[in-house]
């Protein structure tokens, strides 16, 4: 096995936010910053995931893949701001 990460255990494949120049910015704020836009972004990710569900069972899988990648980026930022 080779001595460098499988590719899907690259902390930049599994959150493609940490690839962003911004990615560090939004790292250096300072903690009670971090902390009031991480609230948002996962109230924003349950809202979204909501949303996906909903538009799933009424059939409406454009607007449910839509809402679902809002979901995981907002998740992704978050994850960020920890």
């Amino acid at each position: 096995m080779s001595t460098l990460l499988s590719r899907a255990a690259r902390p930049d494949v599994r959150n493609p936010i940490l690839a962003l120049p911004a990615a560090a910015r939004l790292h250096a704020l300072p903690l009670e910053s971090r902390q009031a836009l991480r609230a948002v972004l996962l109230d924003l990710s349950t809202d979204a995931r909501a949303r996906a569900d909903h538009s799933w069972r009424t059939a409406k899988g454009p607007m449910a893949v839509y809402w679902r990648s809002i979901s995981v980026y907002a998740r992704h930022i978050a994850r960020l701001l920890i």
